[in-house]
């Protein structure tokens, strides 16, 4: 094997995501053949050192569980430290899933889509903002913005940590049909944002200072990825198509990906509609009531009903 950033292997291997690999590394936690090791940047090839975090070896994983939530409102997203007493994503795994970390947090009053992990290489790529993987979500607000207040979401929003980067805003008329809402707010008018970035309650912020705040937040997609079907309070392991496609997206750089409502699912924004009426066969040895045409073995009568129609 070629050799590795430390922090890319110990990510890789599942133990932290990069940035706290790194911590790790300048604490002085690792250890390379015995060495401790606490210069960043330090490439080892995994298949000819032992690495050790706190004396520990650690293995580099031939296979990452990934699973995906459907995170229900007043339900912690991180999983480890002080939870206060509630409850938390962790929770809704299967009993004996393997220790997995979320990629991206969502808020205790949000709800949706959340990935769960070992994989710190792919949380690493997905969740860094200069790598712009788009986070597809579902805003319901109380009334219809107007075009100034939709243009300034897109081009950006003055907070107090900053300038918010473009993002992807427009009004839809229905949510996606896969969406299984849970009880709650559902009066008001829906936005799609898709956010490249993500600043801590970011939505919220961005709705509110344009005048509309935010009633209820869904989070439907991360990249490729979609909530689907998948009920309210429910986990289910990742497909392997849907694993594929993560890393197949990580790998692309932002230009050449497809744009988000394509890659997610390309019945995000239709409206719910009823099936058509498909009209009955002719019964056997009656002609169809239907005009013919080719293929008929008659031909068409002319019409004078069309000469009316107006044009």
């Amino acid at each position: 094997m070629a050799e590795e950033r430390l922090q890319k292997i110990l990510a890789a291997a599942g133990v932290a995501s990069r940035r706290a690999a790194e911590e790790m590394i300048a604490a002085g936690r690792v250890q390379v053949n015995g060495q401790t090791v606490t210069e960043l940047g330090t490439k080892v090839d995994p298949a000819l050192v032992q690495i050790a975090v706190d004396g520990r070896p650690v293995g580099t994983a031939a296979r990452h569980a990934y699973y995906k939530v459907n995170k229900p409102r007043g339900m912690l997203s991180d999983i480890g430290g002080h939870t206060w007493g509630r409850s938390t994503v962790a929770e809704l795994l299967p009993e004996g899933a393997r220790r997995v970390f979320p990629v991206g947090r969502l808020d205790l009053n949000s709800e949706g889509l959340v990935l769960l992990t070992d994989d710190g290489e792919m949380a690493h790529q997905l969740t860094h903002p200069r790598f712009e993987h788009p986070k597809t979500y579902y805003v319901l607000v109380e009334a219809r913005p107007g075009e100034a207040a939709l243009e300034t979401l897109r081009r950006g929003v003055e907070l107090p940590e900053g300038r918010t980067a473009p993002a992807q805003v427009r009004i839809v008329s229905a949510l996606p049909r896969e969406l299984r809402l849970a009880p709650g707010p559902k009066t008001g008018v829906w936005l799609e944002i898709v956010l490249r970035e993500g600043k801590k309650r970011q939505i919220r912020h961005m709705t509110a200072a344009v005048g509309h705040p935010t009633l209820r937040l869904i989070r439907w997609a991360l990249g490729p990825l979609v909530l689907g079907e998948l009920a309210p309070g429910a986990a289910v392991p990742l497909t392997r198509r849907e694993v594929a496609s993560l890393r197949l997206w990580v790998a692309q750089p932002p230009r050449q990906r497809p744009t988000p409502s394509a890659a997610a699912s390309r019945s995000m924004s239709r409206p719910h509609r009823p099936p058509a009426k498909r009209r009955a066969a002719p019964s056997p040895g009656k002609p169809s009531q239907q005009g013919s045409g080719r293929g008929s073995g008659r031909p068409r009568r002319p019409s004078n009903r069309s000469q009316g129609r107006a044009k």
